[in-house]
C-alpha cells in the first residue's frame, strides 16, 4: 500500500516497497552492482537547517551508488561547489558519502527517494513519495526556505502543502510564499543536460543562492 498521507514520516526505509517499478529496478541494480547503495536515499544535512533543497531523484551513478543525495555525479559537482561558495557546507566535496563533507544550515533531499528508470519517475511514484517530503518539511523546525530544483520538485512541494499547481507556477528564480509563511524558490535542475544546453549557467545558479543567502541573513538579523 502507498504511504498514509497523514503519517508524516521523513525518511522511508532503504528497502521501501511502495513503487513496484522502482523496486524491480533496485533489485536489478543489486544483482549488477551489489556494492552500491541501491535503496531509498536518505536526506543529508542537519535537522536545524533553515534551507531545504529538493531535487528530483537519485541518479544511477550518483546517489543510488553512494547513498547520499547529489553525490557522485555531475549535478553534485555544481551543487556542492555552490553550497561551499555560499557558506552552506564545511569540508571538501569528494564525490563520496565518506568524504567528510558536512552541511551547514542546509539539508538536501529528493522528491522521489529511489532511482527511477531513465531518471523519469511516473506520477504514481511521485505521489507515493510526497508524504515523505511532507514529513521531511515538518521535521525541520527552523526551516525558512525550500529550494526546488526543477518542476517535479516544485510541484511536489506545492502538493505537499495541498496547493494547486496553478497557484505558483514554476520559473527559474521565482519566489513563492507558502501557506505557513515559508518561502519556495525555484531553479532549473543542475543537471549536466541543463548546463550543457545553456538552460542553466553557473551564474544563474549562483544568483539563486545569493538570493537565498540574502533572505536568510535578513531573517537571522531580525533576532
Amino acid at each position: 500500500m502507498p504511504p498514509n498521507p497523514h503519517e508524516h514520516i521523513a525518511e522511508p526505509p532503504k528497502d521501501c516497497t511502495h513503487c513496484p517499478r522502482l523496486v524491480a529496478l533496485r533489485l536489478e541494480n543489486q544483482r549488477k552492482q551489489p556494492d552500491w547503495f541501491n535503496g531509498a536515499v536518505p536526506s543529508f544535512g542537519p535537522d536545524d537547517a533553515q534551507l531545504l533543497i529538493v531535487g528530483l531523484a537519485p541518479g544511477l551513478q550518483g546517489a543510488n551508488r553512494t547513498g547520499r543525495p547529489f553525490t557522485g555525479d555531475y549535478a553534485g559537482d555544481l551543487l556542492y561547489q555552490t553550497l561551499s561558495d555560499y557558506g552552506f557546507s564545511k569540508g571538501k566535496y569528494g564525490a563520496s558519502a565518506t568524504d567528510g563533507l558536512t552541511l551547514t544550515n542546509c539539508m538536501i533531499t529528493n522528491a522521489v527517494r529511489c532511482l527511477p528508470p531513465e531518471n523519469k519517475p511516473n506520477g504514481a511514484e511521485i505521489k507515493n513519495c510526497q508524504p515523505f517530503l511532507r514529513g521531511r518539511i515538518d521535521g525541520l523546525a527552523r526551516l525558512e526556505i525550500i529550494l526546488a530544483l526543477g518542476k517535479i520538485a516544485h510541484d511536489s512541494v506545492l502538493r505537499s502543502f495541498g496547493l494547486r499547481l496553478a497557484e505558483a507556477k514554476f520559473a527559474h528564480g521565482a519566489l513563492h510564499q507558502l501557506p505557513d509563511g515559508r518561502m519556495l524558490i525555484d531553479s532549473y535542475h543542475c543537471s549536466r543536460y541543463n548546463t550543457n544546453t545553456g538552460r542553466l549557467t553557473t551564474q544563474m545558479f549562483q544568483e539563486v543562492f545569493a538570493q537565498i543567502r540574502h533572505l536568510l541573513d535578513l531573517e537571522n538579523n531580525k533576532s
